[in-house]
């Protein structure tokens, strides 16, 4: 399932880097997928409803159960 996860996620990013952001894969742990946004996204106000609504949505079509947590940096 992770290089489902990893190719999926590659097919998202590109609507990320269109907008000057990008996501970078810090783990998956079993279901959980954590991502950290960087560039524009990383400080965007919308940067939850993209984790949620459209990076994890789209990861759930490989698997209902999968979900998506934002790592900050420390």
């Amino acid at each position: 399932m992770e290089e489902k996860i990893k190719a999926k996620l590659e097919v998202l990013r590109t609507g990320l880097q269109a907008d000057g952001g990008d996501l970078e894969l810090v783990k998956i742990e079993g279901k959980v997928v954590y991502l950290k946004l960087v560039g524009h996204c990383g400080s965007c106000p919308f940067a939850m409803m993209t984790i949620k609504q459209g990076i994890e949505v789209g990861l759930q079509e490989i698997d209902p159960e999968i979900t998506v947590e934002r790592v900050m940096e420390a």
